[in-house]
């Protein structure tokens, strides 16, 4: 057996490619392994735990729920990853039960106490959206007064910077939010539809004041309704001023045509860029969008006596009949009578139930749960199923997950970042909320795919070709060294210079019993041959297997 303090690691000179990830299990079966890419230390105890032991850990005796491989795979589809907590409300409700569940969700959805605490104590949480906006105007406006009387450049930047790190609290505080629900809600469906909605209809955080309305765009707007009617959704997100503002919709007036949102509403989040649309299509549509905007104040615009009755408001949106083209349009041979907001639903209804929608919708949905390239016949399926039910998305969603052809995809769907970090950490403190998600956060900007951050409309890819370069699994391996040797900075309080002792027990009896009988012999023996609990718990995160899900 070769000396582990000589041996050198298998990803030794550049940083591993995906073949070589994927072979590493072998590589580390024949010795063990004690560098996670090249130039990495072997992994030694955490100093100041108090908990690590010096041999690889030992089988756990507790028993937890057994999941056998195929509910294992659809936990790991299903939810944003599998734990022991989710693996106990299946084999308690029975698979058909647990997965009827996931699809309708209860109304309560509270954490667990030291989670809900942290949300509970947020700015977003205290304060009413609207007062939110409110405020961070006024700081703008505060902000921007400074500056202009500032005598120097360093001053009025100084100035500035208070108002930009205000929006940047809110924004944190928002995707902290998002992470928390993810790692430890029961209704782990309804979490991942959230951010796969907030995905299809992406908004960008930087553009703007868009830091302080990213989390009530998520939480109001996508998240009631991402098991719901598509319908719904897509108005959700078109009225919402987040979305107004990023595809400037409220720049869009009778006679001073904005285009952008009419066109994304069509490519991205309805008929797809194939849906058989036209430019004079996006064009007229634009003039039925106009008038849809944003109203940061409290007065109301001064309109024609046969426009008052026309005007809507509705938090922080406006409806101004003023600024919308009551002309006759003709969108997809349709021909539309303008009436104003009532014009508005009924064509964003529209594109919501054509048949091409279905489809477009069905795939990208197939695309993210089940392969980079799904069956078709899985697509057509649950296309009919969109149309059947009206674009019920539970419906859509159940009748994938009863497919024979998304069955046979269970555990080779490569993870996007965002599901690998909340995965691995689910796996690791299941039992015990953590009081930071600041890491969390910085390993996913590592990893390029960052809550709220990604510029264009069309969202993060969800195929394995943007997530598996060499340069990714280096840094996924660094992030499993980080969780696995030790508390990560998890539990390390905002404001505290230390965290509190926390270690990662991978090698509970849920592992035992529910994950080893799915490892390869490879990783099975590289476990086997770990000198440290944490040199195990880094082999076990940085797994071919637990790249999949």
């Amino acid at each position: 057996m070769p000396d582990p303090s000589t041996a050198a690691p298998p990803f030794s000179g550049s940083p591993p490619s995906r073949r070589v990830f994927l072979e590493s299990a072998t590589v580390l079966a024949a010795g063990p392994w004690v560098g996670l890419a090249a130039g990495c230390a072997s992994v030694s105890p955490a100093g100041g735990e108090g908990v690590a032991e010096a041999t690889a850990p030992r089988r756990a005796k507790r028993r937890d729920a057994t999941l056998a491989p195929g509910d294992l795979a659809l936990v790991n589809r299903v939810a944003w990853g599998a734990s022991a907590a989710t693996a106990a409300g299946l084999d308690h409700a029975g698979r058909a039960a647990w997965l009827q569940a996931q699809l309708h969700p209860g109304r309560d959805t509270r954490l667990p106490g030291e989670a809900q605490a942290l949300i509970d104590a947020m700015s977003i949480s205290t304060t009413p959206f609207e007062t939110l906006v409110a405020d961070m105007e006024a700081a703008r406006r505060d902000s921007d007064a400074k500056a202009k009387e500032a005598s120097d450049s360093a001053a009025k930047q100084a100035a500035q910077q208070v108002y930009q790190q205000a929006l940047t609290k809110v924004a944190r505080e928002a995707a902290s939010r998002s992470l928390l629900r993810a790692l430890y809600s029961p209704n782990q469906l309804q979490e991942q539809m959230t951010w796969f909605w907030f995905n299809h209809f992406n908004v960008h955080q930087y553009k703007s004041n868009l830091r302080v309305m990213v989390g009530d765009y998520e939480d109001r707007a996508l998240r009631p309704r991402a098991l719901g009617r598509f319908r719904d959704l897509l108005i959700a997100s078109a009225t919402h001023p987040a979305m107004i503002r990023y595809l400037d919709n409220e720049q869009n007036a009778a006679g001073r045509i904005n285009e952008n949102y009419a066109r994304e509403v069509m490519e991205l989040h309805t008929l797809g860029v194939a849906g058989g649309y036209s430019q004079k299509d996006v064009q007229e549509l634009a003039r039925v969008l106009t008038g849809l905007g944003i109203n940061l104040g409290d007065k109301t615009p001064d309109l024609r006596a046969n426009q008052r009755d026309l005007y809507v408001r509705q938090g922080l949106t406006e409806f101004n009949p003023g600024r919308h083209d009551m002309g006759e349009k003709v969108v997809l041979g349709q021909s539309i009578a303008g009436r104003g907001w009532n014009e508005v639903l009924d064509e964003l209804g529209r594109l919501a139930a054509h048949p091409q929608t279905a489809r477009f919708v069905s795939r990208k949905l197939a695309e993210y749960f089940a392969a980079d390239a799904p069956p078709p016949a899985l697509v057509v399926r649950m296309a009919q199923a969109f149309s059947g039910s009206e674009g019920d998305i539970a419906v859509t969603l159940g009748a994938m997950f009863e497919a024979p052809e998304f069955g046979a995809t269970l555990g080779r769907k490569f993870k996007d970042p965002m599901h690998y970090v909340v995965s691995a950490v689910r796996l690791a403190y299941d039992d015990r909320p953590i009081q930071n998600t600041g890491p969390m956060l910085g390993w996913l900007a590592r990893l390029g795919e960052s809550p709220y951050n990604r510029q264009t409309p069309d969202g993060y890819p969800l195929d394995e070709s943007a997530w598996a370069s060499p340069g990714q699994m280096a840094t996924r391996f660094e992030i499993a060294r980080a969780i696995g040797s030790g508390s990560a900075g998890l539990f390390r309080p905002e404001g505290a210079s230390a965290d509190a002792p926390a270690f990662p027990r991978l090698a509970s009896a849920f592992f035992y019993e529910s994950i080893e009988p799915t490892l390869s012999a490879g990783t099975r023996s590289a476990l086997d041959h770990a000198t440290s609990p944490q040199e195990w718990n880094v082999f076990l995160l940085s797994s071919p297997e637990f790249m999949m899900r």
